[in-house]
């Protein structure tokens, strides 16, 4: 033991002591677990900040804008016309075009029978439609309106109609009118070299339809029933009396296809 009443010992474990309390704090470990958790959540607000983007950019953005509107199976409308019936801005995206109105929108155009509108990706729109035939026409000279084959009205003519296209006299022509049906129906069925021949359809009701050829010839067609075999027996008249087969007559009775009579 020295003077101070400390031993040498004691002067020892006082120095250990004294070394231990110098030392470095440890960090603990449940610290550092919090790290990754971080890093994925940066990560994830990222990623929703770039599908946003994204989103825009489809949405609204340039990306997918609309740059052309084709139109397919116009023959007599202006594609113009229908562009601007269908109502497509050009810049618009291709995700906001509503295809279904567009569709509609040029439905409502007379000449057209049928359209579908289509996405063009990345940057058109596609307008198919396909146009009404005209098949007769109605009315007096200069007022004279167009009629398919459904006996849709659907077109004006100030001058000649277009070729193949029949006069037709009926009292009220229109899609719900048998009579216009009726001889609608005799006009279709014809070949296209004796529907050449004929210079005007007319029926007062829907069992009378007559057709008057351009030499004057009358024929006697009846009702719509058997309108191919009247179109084929017509025919073979008409080739018989141009090869001379037969003598001129001024009438051909057709409306019974078993018993025809030329008169």
């Amino acid at each position: 033991m020295s003077r101070t009443g400390t031993t040498t010992r004691d002067r020892g474990s006082s120095r250990r002591t004294s070394g231990r309390r110098a030392s470095a704090p440890v960090t603990p470990l449940r610290n550092r677990r919090h790290h990754p958790r971080r890093r994925g959540a940066v990560l994830l607000g990222v990623g929703l900040v770039v599908l946003a983007l994204l989103g825009w950019a489809l949405w609204s953005g340039p990306l997918l804008a609309v740059r052309s509107v084709q139109v397919d199976g116009a023959t007599t409308l202006p594609a113009a016309l229908v562009r601007e019936a269908a109502g497509i801005e050009d810049g618009r995206s291709l995700l906001r075009v509503d295809v279904d109105a567009a569709r509609d929108a040029v439905a409502e155009l007379p000449q057209v029978e049928s359209v579908t509108v289509t996405r063009g990706w990345p940057s058109r729109v596609v307008i198919t439609l396909v146009e009404r035939t005209p098949l007769a026409v109605v009315g007096e000279a200069g007022r004279r309106s167009l009629l398919d084959e459904r006996g849709v009205v659907f077109d004006t003519v100030t001058g000649e109609p277009p070729a193949g296209v029949v006069p037709l006299s009926v009292r009220d022509p229109g899609p719900e009118d048998e009579a216009t049906r009726a001889a609608l129906g005799a006009i279709a069925a014809l070949p296209d070299p004796v529907r050449e021949q004929v210079a005007e359809a007319a029926a007062e009701n829907a069992e009378s339809v007559a057709l008057t050829l351009k030499d004057g010839t009358v024929v006697r067609w009846g009702g719509a029933d058997e309108s191919g075999k009247k179109a084929e027996i017509l025919a073979a008249l008409l080739d018989e009396l141009a090869a001379e087969s037969l003598e001129p007559a001024g009438e051909l009775d057709i409306s019974v296809p078993s018993a025809v009579v030329v008169r």
